[in-house]
């Protein structure tokens, strides 16, 4: 993996995110490649992600001291189920292409095995998000697609499902 940019640090979620993980999910170039429609969607999402931040399962990326990303693990609350996890992660439409999002997915498998004890990562991401080159840079492999997933102005756009074992 290359060097982090030194203008680039990491620290621990916290429900101060609120706004800026807000204003990234109403761009309408980064809310294309998530579930929410509308403003109560978007605050309902940001509730949950944010709500996470109290038992440590989140990562703000900050570029010279100003939020430009998130990971955050959705923990599962039942046993049977505590190894794997689902992430999201987001950054920043004027920050891509800077490590950013490596960074982020670096910490957060670390602090997923570390902290959690999770053997399993996945997330889930919509065809043709360009993302999903990172996933796979970093080690996630395709292991389903649910097709009809999404449906936006009569149009469908499929789930991939992607895990990496840690």
């Amino acid at each position: 993996m290359k060097q982090r940019p030194k203008e680039l640090t990491m620290r621990p979620a916290s429900e101060d995110d609120s706004d800026c993980l807000k204003s990234w999910l109403l761009d309408p170039v980064i809310l294309k490649w998530f579930p929410m429609f509308s403003e109560r969607e978007v605050d309902d999402a940001v509730r949950i992600w944010v709500g996470f931040s109290k038992i440590g399962a989140g990562i703000t990326a900050d570029w010279d001291g100003s939020a430009c990303g998130m990971f955050n693990l959705y923990i599962q609350p039942f046993k049977k189920l505590a190894h794997t996890c689902l992430f999201s992660i987001i950054v920043e439409e004027q920050m891509r292409g800077k490590g950013i999002g490596q960074a982020l997915i670096e910490e957060g498998e670390k602090l997923a095995k570390e902290k959690f004890g999770i053997e399993i990562l996945h997330l889930e991401v919509y065809k043709g998000n360009p993302a999903q080159k990172l996933y796979e840079r970093m080690g996630f492999i395709a292991y389903g697609e649910q097709d009809h997933f999404i449906k936006e102005d009569g149009e469908y756009t499929s789930k991939i499902f992607m895990q990496k074992i840690l």
